[in-house]
């Protein structure tokens, strides 16, 4: 072909593809903005708990400087100890309530001395959950058939909270796996036992725990008990038999006498205990027929519980459940790039006094917090919220004797795409928030809230696909919405201190869909009005299986010997976020809405994109083109004024893209591994109104540039 004949088909081709672009429009207009951020304040990661024997080898500078060029900022130091129902000695050093035997309520060192390099978890003896929403590791000291015992957290009695102990009923539900006859229940009571209680079953068609709005709990018609005298009790619950599968014990006031743990401790006087439980039907001649199956282990009939008391010794320690890396190596290795960090105290299975002392500690080392999130995923734990709330005045009368200036705040909640529900209260109210905020403005206390979390985890790992990508925006716009509908004021910010893809592994997460999915959901977030967001997990771990393949939380995939194998989509994804499209640094951005009219047949948005000016004055623009086999062409335009024509960018257009054509991911099990690996591929555009701009299939693009005057 004749060298002008090329030039003719490309100049057609060019053409061709200017006249079937398509456009995303920007509502530039100033006063328009939906949200302020600074990066160093809102875009970070978080360091979670570690293998055991990684933490020194993670937090070096080797791999730490590696995981840096991702660009995030702050940090947020994340608990796992809760989620596993254990006591966190944050300080290897401290002191027992109970010095001679080692055991009781452990309270950290606040003074410095020696450099604290790791911090365990202890499982707690008294425990009362096979299972929760953190871990399957564990089991129920209600049906294990041995001389333990349950004991609720006394922290929630009147002797802690001022209030009447039938204000925070404390509860122990028992699952019986399928619906079985019931007439009868067996009780063997530890000290202190209830001397008020109920004894009822549901009556909805979900599962209560997981379904707690769906019906109500009915006391049987003899498990109404208000002189209760403790001990082995075999209470009839009906003269006929009742087929159910969920039972409940609410108690309301107990006994106030002292557990095997002795009297000189208040703690170990206060709340309820129950050594066994027994469920099933007694005949006509007395003999009771037992429907529980009793295992020291997971075998066991399953139960709940409304808490759990403290109470451990230094033999409950449990190293190889993992590291929650010392304070010392956390601040002092780089991870934090010098900035303030959030940080936890651990409120559900601690004491005000150890978070009081953990506080106090990192600002005698001066540490820089941010803020302080208080425990860990109280729903998965399914605490009440009256219960949470009591706590967190408690905590937060403590930290704030340490320090008025502290910013508290939580309550962490779980990944969720839908408000958070309870069973109904006397006013048949379920929000979780709504009653957590109604407690703390009933004791005139809404004030130690300063900020409000929860983590982000969308998608069933088993039953994600391509097409999840475009519900992300929709789910958190969603989810930000219902946390201010269910009363959250206006003036607490939105903290998103957990985010990725799922709860669980799978292939999405090292692929390409991960780093669009990155990219959907923090541009999304902050568009939302979010205030903070910290992607997980920060530091690079090996691959591991989960339902639907082979992947990692983290950014970069570890060796077994944890240094940096190679990078995932969700590396570049950062990169391309911290590091482009925000200016780095402290210089306050502003949000923009943004538009296209790129979408499929099925009506779904293919193009995606998320606005800011930048302190430089530039206009960046965070483009993701969900198409999976179409590249798009794109014309700009920016409505920066209630009338006239859109502006378009002007003059030189810096252009960066990540897609298929830098990144592929190969799995391989395992051995699985990128080809190619990166780098972002940048570029400039000289641009003005009627530029095109092409977003090649499954592609991040960020243009930032300056608009025409």
């Amino acid at each position: 072909m004749c060298r002008e004949c090329a030039l003719s088909v490309l100049a057609i081709l060019f053409i061709s593809s200017n006249s079937h672009s398509q456009t995303i429009r920007i509502d530039a207009i100033p006063g328009h903005e939906t949200n302020r951020f600074r990066p160093d304040k809102t875009l970070g990661a978080g360091v979670d708990r570690l293998p055991y024997g990684a933490t020194g080898k993670l937090l070096s500078e080797p791999v730490l400087k590696k995981v840096l060029e991702a660009g995030w900022q702050t940090v947020t130091y994340r608990q796992n100890t809760e989620l596993h129902v254990e006591a966190w000695h944050w300080n290897p050093q401290g002191t027992w309530s109970d010095a001679a035997s080692e055991s009781g309520y452990f309270t950290g060192s606040s003074i410095p001395s020696e450099m604290i390099r790791h911090s365990y978890g202890y499982p707690l003896p008294h425990r009362g959950f096979t299972h929760n929403d953190g871990t399957e590791r564990g089991y129920s000291r209600l049906t294990d058939g041995t001389a333990a015992y349950w004991k609720s957290n006394p922290y929630l009695t009147k002797s802690f909270t001022g209030e009447d102990d039938a204000l925070h009923p404390q509860w122990v539900v028992i699952d019986l796996g399928s619906k079985q006859d019931v007439n009868a229940i067996r009780i063997t009571w530890g000290e202190p036992f209830a001397k008020t209680y109920y004894v009822q079953f549901w009556t909805g068609g979900g599962n209560p725990i997981k379904q707690p709005a769906t019906g109500i709990w009915q006391t049987f018609p003899g498990g109404a008990v208000s002189s209760g005298k403790g001990g082995d009790v075999t209470l009839p619950l009906s003269q006929s038999m009742v087929p159910v599968r969920f039972i409940r014990i609410s108690m309301a006031e107990s006994s106030d006498t002292c557990d095997d743990h002795g009297s000189s401790d208040r703690r170990n006087c206060v709340g309820y205990a129950i050594r066994e439980l027994y469920l099933g039907s007694a005949d006509t001649v007395g003999k009771f027929h037992d429907a529980i199956r009793h295992d020291a282990g997971p075998e066991q009939t399953v139960t709940y519980c409304s808490s759990v008391d403290p109470w451990h010794s230094a033999s409950d320690l449990y190293e190889k459940g993992g590291d929650q890396a010392g304070f010392d190596l956390f601040y002092t290795s780089g991870v934090t790039r010098g900035l303030p960090a959030m940080v936890p105290v651990a409120m559900l299975y601690g004491t005000p006094e150890d978070s009081a002392a953990e506080i106090s500690y990192l600002e005698k080392r001066k540490y820089p917090i941010s803020y302080i999130e208080m425990g860990e995923e109280p729903d998965g734990q399914f605490m009440l919220p009256e219960d949470y709330g009591a706590l967190y005045l408690q905590w937060a009368t403590a930290l704030h004797k340490v320090d008025p200036a502290l910013k508290l705040g939580g309550p962490v909640f779980e990944g969720v795409n839908q408000d958070i529900e309870v069973w109904p209260d006397g006013q048949g109210r379920v929000s979780w928030l709504g009653r957590f905020i109604d407690y703390l403005k009933g004791h005139n206390r809404l004030s130690d809230l300063t900020f409000f979390s929860f983590e982000h985890y969308p998608f069933e790992p088993c039953h994600t696909t391509w097409s999840s990508l475009y519900e992300e925006p929709k789910l958190m716009t969603h989810i930000l919405q219902v946390w201010r509908e269910d009363g959250l004021p206006s003036n607490v910010p939105m903290f998103d201190t957990e985010t990725n893809i799922s709860w669980n592994l799978n292939e999405n997460f090292v692929d390409i869909f991960g780093g669009l999915w990155v990219a959907d959901s923090i541009g999304s977030f902050l568009t939302g009005g979010g205030g903070g967001t910290y992607f997980f997990h920060y530091l690079p771990l090996p691959l591991g299986r989960g339902c639907g393949g082979w992947g990692t939380f983290s950014m970069q995939v570890a060796t077994p010997d944890y240094s940096v194998k190679s990078a995932t989509a969700q590396f570049y994804a950062s990169q391309i976020i911290a590091k482009e499209w925000v200016q780095p640094g402290d210089g306050l951005h502003k949000v923009f809405r943004a538009t296209s009219d790129v979408s499929d047949s099925a009506g779904n948005q293919l193009v995606t994109t998320y606005a800011v000016l930048r302190p430089d004055g530039k206009w960046s623009l965070l483009i993701v083109n969900r198409d999976h086999d179409n590249d798009h062409s794109v014309k700009i335009a920016f409505q920066n004024s209630t009338a006239g024509r859109p502006a378009g960018f002007s003059g030189p257009v810096r252009r960066v893209t990540f897609g298929s054509a830098q990144y592929q991911w190969h799995p391989d099990g395992p051995n699985g591994y990128p080809e190619p690996d990166g780098p972002l591929a940048a570029s400039t555009v000289m641009s003005d109104r009627e530029t095109t701009y092409e977003l090649p299939k499954a592609s991040i693009t960020v243009l930032t540039g300056s608009l025409a005057h």
